[in-house]
């Protein structure tokens, strides 16, 4: 039995469970006893006969047999329906078990994995959980904390999926965020645990910005966002992107909004100068810049770029 949150990876320890067990060589099945309804549910585990309901045209196996000499994992198993958990009492205790359907007897020799995000005590006072089947499948239990109780695994996780997705994708590489934010990550409480965090990772593939996640991952507010914005004391049209002088203001631009507009400055007059050296083809440009076609697309519209004198209007499709 393993037992934790949703998202704190149950699947990945029974998977390890499988892998480094004699029945490695053998299949390993999940059925998530939460998604389907009672009848659909026990076809799916049981197996079903010809013609034993309306669309069972032929002989099926079910995961008892499919999962014979090896694995079954019985996912969200305090979802399970009582009437069905007397079947599978059944079959746990005998190791046999006949299809819908049918009166033969099949026997299936599959070690059992159930895993719950629940707490089935609970759900055996509450007469929705069997107390035999609980103590059946309760032999050897395995709770997996949840990410805000071990954030010293919040570090290794955060390589481990950069490392994934970067192997996964020529281009749009995932950067490591820096050790102050790391730190913000290791203090938010996680309440998707594991699978909470990987979506962070990926969601940094789309906004490309580690202050952003990390600041709506913890909740806080952007400034710029608090009210409206005196930009009378910064100026993107000077040479060096700012100016500084004038009265300082509780209202002013916050650095983060600064540095935004200047990076966009900085990359706009570069793109300007690059497309206009090479006339305007877009392909020498992305050599040059080492960026994909796409992403020069996506800031030549962003940032408002137009080819000036005899390079003639813009064309995205034009190469």
């Amino acid at each position: 039995m393993i037992s934790g949150e949703s998202g704190v990876g149950k699947e990945v320890v029974a998977r390890n469970l499988h892998e480094q067990s004699p029945r490695k060589d053998k299949p390993f099945i999940k059925i998530n006893c939460a998604a389907l309804p009672e009848t659909l549910l026990e076809s799916e585990l049981f197996g079903y006969e010809k013609g034993a309901f309306t669309g069972a045209a032929n002989y099926r196996r079910g995961m008892f047999e499919l999962a014979d000499h090896g694995v079954l994992m019985l996912d969200e198993i305090g979802d399970m329906p009582l009437a069905l958990q007397s079947k599978l009492l059944h079959v746990l205790q005998n190791g046999e078990f006949s299809p819908l359907g049918s009166e033969k007897v099949v026997k299936s020799d599959a070690w059992v994995i159930a895993a719950s995000n629940q707490e089935l005590e609970k759900r055996m006072q509450q007469k929705l959980f069997r107390e035999d089947l609980y103590y059946r499948l309760n032999t050897i239990k395995i709770h997996v904390s949840p990410l805000r109780d071990r954030p010293e695994d919040i570090p290794p996780l955060i390589d481990y999926f950069i490392d994934r997705y970067n192997r996964r994708a020529a281009q749009n590489q995932i950067i490591k965020p820096e050790e102050h934010l790391i730190k913000k990550m290791m203090a938010h409480p996680w309440p998707g645990n594991v699978r909470e965090l990987q979506n962070v990772i990926k969601r940094y593939m789309v906004l490309k910005d580690w202050d952003e996640i990390v600041d709506g991952l913890s909740g806080e507010k952007k400034h710029a966002d608090a009210g409206p914005v005196d930009n009378s004391r910064f100026d993107f049209n000077t040479p060096e992107g700012y100016h500084t002088t004038g009265p300082l203001k509780e209202n002013s631009l916050p650095l983060k909004e600064i540095r935004k507009r200047v990076a966009q400055k900085v990359e706009r007059e570069i793109i300007s100068y690059v497309l206009s050296q090479t006339a305007w083809n877009r392909t020498k440009a992305v050599d040059i810049l080492q960026i994909s076609y796409k992403t020069l697309l996506t800031k030549i519209d962003e940032l408002n770029i137009k080819p000036s004198g005899a390079f003639g209007p813009y064309d995205p499709d034009d190469i």
